[in-house]
């Protein structure tokens, strides 16, 4: 009986990724402004709630735009937002 492979790691693509952006922004040309942060989870509420207010999604188009648990109830997440409201 054949074996099915697990998924593939996504170290390398995670540092491409990682690695794009860094260039957009060095060029000028990254369209979204994104912060990470590594917080517990009330803190991250309450940061997240900040990026909102401070950023409104209708003009913005602020987002979490990924997140994940780890170690207990420490959040990572990204926050993303357009540099600008025009």
């Amino acid at each position: 009986m054949t074996k099915i492979p697990g998924p593939p790691p996504l170290d390398g693509l995670k540092r491409r990724i990682h690695q794009y952006r860094q260039d957009q922004v060095a060029t000028g040309k990254g369209d979204f402004v994104r912060q990470t942060y590594c917080l517990s989870l009330p803190d991250a509420r309450a940061k997240a709630r900040e990026w909102f207010d401070s950023f409104p999604k209708a003009a913005y188009w602020t987002e979490v735009e990924s997140w994940r648990q780890i170690d207990g109830d420490r959040i990572e997440f990204t926050m993303r937002r357009l540099p600008t409201a025009d």
